[in-house]
């Protein structure tokens, strides 16, 4: 008998929004044109740019922080310019990159809890492009690694542990980069350009390793993204201004692997990739809908599995990663929809009858620690991420966080005068007793200061509000 309809367990994916309760209300969504996500998501906080007088800023909202945010909510606002760009760094929950107009890149460090005031001070800041910086991107598996694209048509690959820039790609975009991706292990990037070309490059020999022109005929912009399997796939506009999804092999840019075209609206498809199901999530700028595409080893490649369709269309797009997903519910993905006055997280589900744990929905999925450190990448190593188990779900623990402060720098915040250059990252050392109880003890100074710090804002805040009070009372 030969088999009507394609087997796949996730034909039936269905997406949810939250109620009403659950979002995050009043926010005032940016209005840059730019066509990034404008949010970024972790299992801790939403992260969320938004309209901001006089510079740019962003929001940072711990998850249960659900409702309405008030309009004194504190933000993180040290940038001069609109703010283009975040993403939230996979080793350290609490570190966020932000790239902006004013041509900086700025990397804050998140306090535990959320902020209770306004964050001015960056723990670095990362200057070196002559044009604004609209795309930033961790690397995936080593620590510290951070790479910004800006509209000087430059690649910057920077060890944030030293605030240095370690690799400046400047000579091979002639034209405006619109997204930059890195692959599995971060040994390669692939990036789209205004000037129609599809490049994998090698980012440390600074060479271009494929490209493909005009991997889509339209003008208006592309995205490129790299598969698990290392395969490129790429979203665009076709000489009819008919939006198109396609899938390249490397090794062969020369026809595409699959070409499929969708519709002719002229939102810009950005797309959300989950490397454990192989699920490509396409959201359009402005659309109210959310196609999702499974790719396979079979012909056509890309088989299209549904849509999850709203009233409202979608101003941006955060993703969450896999270990911030219920398992219990058979959550496959979340997103975090941006109206132009609200966060609306959307809940994918693969409906199962049983209430045990789902492993093959749920394989071992890339964890939050590092699996180099940045002078090993710099020097050539390559190394896959390291995976984690979701069986029993995936709480962001304390210990966690104590293993990262002992090599990250970003937890160690400098002072405002000190250069960013001056800061080095600690040495590996010998794992003895002394050393751990030194780091013990660091950490116990480092949360008697924070706390010390909270209790003194916290008495200026008092002493503020006493003086109110008195100005109202007379």
């Amino acid at each position: 008998m030969r088999r009507v309809v394609r087997q796949s367990k996730f034909r039936h994916v269905f997406g949810q929004a939250v109620k009403n309760d659950q979002c995050y209300d009043d926010i005032r969504v940016s209005r840059v044109t730019w066509d990034s996500s404008f949010c970024a998501v972790n299992p801790r906080f939403v992260a969320i740019i938004i309209e901001a007088s006089g510079g740019g800023a962003f929001l940072v909202l711990p998850l249960h922080k659900t409702g309405r945010i008030d309009k004194s909510y504190p933000t993180v606002c040290g940038h001069t310019g609109p703010v283009l760009d975040i993403d939230w760094c996979p080793h350290n929950d609490q570190v966020i990159a932000s790239g902006s107009e004013d041509c900086t890149v700025m990397v804050w460090q998140i306090p535990e809890n959320g902020l209770t005031l306004s964050l001015t001070e960056p723990v670095v800041i990362l200057e070196g492009h002559s044009k604004r910086v609209g795309i930033v991107a961790w690397h995936p598996t080593a620590r510290n690694v951070l790479l910004s694209a800006g509209c000087d048509n430059t690649i910057i690959i920077w060890n944030v542990g030293t605030g240095e820039a370690l690799l400046n790609l400047d000579d091979i975009h002639s034209d405006m980069i619109y997204n930059v991706s890195w692959n599995r292990n971060g040994s390669l990037i692939c990036t789209a350009s205004k000037d129609k070309k599809v490049r994998v490059i090698d980012p440390r020999k600074q060479e271009i390793v494929a490209e493909k022109e005009k991997a889509h005929e339209g003008a208006r912009p592309m995205r490129a993204i790299f598969l698990a399997d290392g395969n490129v796939f790429t979203t665009g506009f076709s000489r009819m201004s008919e939006r198109q999804l396609a899938l390249w092999n490397p090794k062969n840019m020369e026809e595409p692997i699959a070409l499929h075209e969708m519709d002719t609206s002229n939102g810009v498809l950005l797309p959300f990739y989950d490397p454990d199901t192989s699920i490509i999530y396409l959201c359009g700028k402005g659309d109210s809908s959310i196609r999702y595409f499974e790719i396979t080893n079979e012909s056509p490649y890309v088989h299209y599995l549904n849509t999850f369709s709203s009233k409202e269309p979608q101003r941006g797009m955060g993703y969450m990663p896999k270990r911030g997903l219920d398992v219990n519910k058979c959550e496959i993905a979340r997103f975090f929809k941006l109206h132009e006055r609200k966060c609306e997280p959307i809940i994918m589900t693969v409906p199962r009858k049983s209430d045990l744990f789902q492993d093959d929905l749920y394989p071992d999925t890339a964890g939050p620690e590092a699996a180099l450190e940045a002078e090993e990448w710099f020097e050539g190593r390559n190394a896959d991420p390291l995976l984690i188990s979701l069986k029993h779900g995936y709480i962001p623990g304390k210990n966690r966080d104590l293993k990262v402060v002992k090599k990250n720098i970003l937890d160690s915040k400098p002072t405002a005068n000190k250069k960013c250059d001056l800061i080095s990252v600690p040495k590996k050392t010998a794992d003895t007793a002394s050393v751990q109880n030194e780091a013990k003890l660091d950490e116990i100074l480092k949360e008697i200061k924070s706390i010390k710090d909270t209790i003194c804002n916290q008495d200026e805040r008092i002493s503020k509000l006493e003086q109110q009070m008195a100005k109202i009372a007379a």
